[in-house]
């Protein structure tokens, strides 16, 4: 039975290399079903890869190879939760180090354009702290950051820092 809501991401003719990717990447991930076009189309040719079925971090997508008319933008993101430091720096650097490229506070993108929160638990403790100065604390050190530092987030949030 197929997903009612998935998120379709737009490529251009390598929606099977990024989500082979992201399968290998994400926990919870899976590379499902390609679908071959019928016929040649705008951006391709019979036989061409048209969409590929995955899932990213249980998330049902489909990646249409639609041709280069349409970018990827930081106005659409995945945000992935990790436990602890060495979570998020294997998942930043498996994005960064794979022509992917860095932002700040935590956000990326991966070498096809899409933007992903790579957010540790920790860091949404510490900025929803119900003391309002650790809080604040927290999240200026966070604002500093391009890859989240656990330590220096919570070492803002006891005043350590």
């Amino acid at each position: 039975m197929s997903p009612k809501n998935t998120i379709c991401l737009w490529y251009d003719g390598d929606a099977l290399e990024a989500a082979r990717f992201y399968a290998r990447t994400f926990p919870d991930s899976a590379v499902g079903a390609t679908f071959r076009a019928p016929g040649d189309y705008p951006d391709g040719q019979q036989g061409d890869v048209l969409t590929v079925e995955f899932t990213v971090a249980g998330i049902p997508c489909v990646g249409l190879n639609g041709g280069p008319h349409f970018q990827h933008s930081e106005a659409f993101s995945f945000q992935v939760a990790t436990d602890d430091q060495a979570e998020t720096d294997r998942l930043w650097h498996a994005i960064v180090d794979n022509g992917g490229q860095e932002s700040e506070c935590g956000w990326c993108k991966d070498r096809w354009g899409v933007s992903w929160q790579i957010t540790p638990r920790a860091l949404l403790a510490a900025i929803t702290d119900p003391d309002p100065a650790a809080a604040r604390r927290a999240f200026n050190a966070m604002m500093t950051m391009r890859k989240i530092d656990i330590a220096a987030i919570e070492a803002a949030r006891r005043g350590a820092a």
